[in-house]
């Protein structure tokens, strides 16, 4: 059967964000749970992978953006040659409250061992904390691209004790209340229902080992503060206000969890010459009278300098001029839109009696004396 498009799978529009896309995901992953689908449980599994699959690939910047681009093709890598499968499923962390508080989840990915956690993703350590941060930079990087370098301050890994809290990295034993799983079950039976509870082992606090000794660098807690320098690639196209998500670059979680995201905020700095709009830039230029009437040529600002433009004889105010591939490229792309630049015709405001007198005489004005006029009555009155 034919692959149906990501957008179309979650019910979300191309323009979605990354909040529409997460809400679209929990809310259908509730609907087609297959514990929830017992007339049809099968179908209702394969139905739950596509949505987990399209959610992969929409959910990360970066995948998203090479699936705009190319489709299906464009993400076949990250998944191998047998496709998408659960152990391809890396936001297991974008549903920990839905698997704390509804115990079919839990069974349900603890059965399926996505993306490695064997369940234990809600049950286990937490992830680290996410991070924002804004970065400014000018204009053009909306065409050329950037890779800013940014400091981060964030918690990450201790170095002494590699993160596990223990002294040297080894004074560590399995935990004897959970078996070093990280997760107690509890089991309840209700008539002809059994409901299964996984929760934290309250020992290890989910990590499966236990602390003989504690790090004396970060006192059993596994992380340390540090000021990291993260670069980052913005591509061309980018957005003002657009977010990208760098995920496993935010603080460190507690020893046994993985590191949170850290989401950059682009801002570009905004330009009193220049409009935009989608791929096409607006901008404005101010062209002196004889080369209106003569023609001739004028510099005009854009998104990355300036250019030379040719103006044709008779070029009136408010005429349009345009400049075919001077606008922005659609993200991450070649093929850049064009710049219109609205014509300001400049008049002077003095002139000598030479000029006035030429310019009488190439537009046929009159130089003689104003001719006297009677005045009319208002109202038909006679004076």
């Amino acid at each position: 059967m034919a692959k149906r498009d990501y957008y179309e799978v979650l019910g979300v529009p191309r323009t979605a964000s990354l909040d529409e896309i997460k809400s679209a995901y929990r809310r259908l992953a509730r609907q087609y749970h297959p514990d929830l689908n017992a007339a049809n449980p099968k179908a209702a599994e394969e139905k739950f992978k596509e949505l987990s699959e399209a959610y992969e690939v929409l959910a990360d910047p970066e995948k998203r953006r090479r699936y705009d681009v190319g489709g299906f093709s464009s993400v076949e890598t990250d998944f191998g040659p047998g496709g998408f499968t659960w152990s391809n499923f890396t936001h297991v962390g974008d549903l920990e409250d839905l698997f704390a508080s509804n115990p079919i989840f839990q069974q349900f990915f603890g059965s399926m061992g996505i993306g490695g956690f064997a369940g234990r993703a809600a049950a286990g350590p937490r992830k680290g904390s996410d991070l924002e941060v804004t970065v400014r930079l000018p204009v053009s990087a909306a065409v050329t691209g950037a890779s800013p370098t940014i400091e981060v301050p964030l918690v990450e890994a201790c170095s002494a004790c590699g993160g596990n809290g223990a002294k040297d990295g080894t004074s560590l034993q399995t935990c004897a209340t959970c078996g070093g799983s990280g997760q107690l079950r509890r089991s309840q039976s209700r008539g002809f229902t059994q409901m299964i509870t996984i929760g934290v082992c309250p020992q290890c606090d989910g990590a499966g080992q236990r602390i003989l000794e504690r790090c004396p660098k970060c006192r059993g807690s596994g992380t340390q503060r540090v000021v990291r320098k993260i670069q980052v690639r913005v591509p061309p196209g980018i957005e003002d206000g657009a977010v990208l998500r760098l995920s496993g670059q935010g603080s460190a979680g507690p020893p046994g969890g993985r590191p949170g995201d850290l989401y950059v905020q682009v801002r570009l700095t905004s330009s009193d010459r220049l409009r935009r709009d989608g791929k096409d830039a607006y901008t404005e230029v101010t062209v002196p009278l004889a080369t209106a009437l003569l023609g001739g040529e004028v510099t005009v600002p854009t998104v990355t300098g300036t250019a030379i433009v040719k103006v044709p004889a008779g070029t009136q105010p408010g005429q349009t001029l345009k400049l075919r591939g001077e606008g922005f490229p659609e993200l991450d792309g070649s093929r850049r839109g064009d710049l219109y630049a609205v014509v300001r015709v400049e008049i002077p405001t003095e002139l000598s009696s030479r000029q006035r007198e030429l310019i009488a005489e190439a537009l046929g004005g009159d130089k003689a004396k104003p001719r006297t006029s009677r005045r009319v009555p208002l109202f038909g009155h006679r004076p």
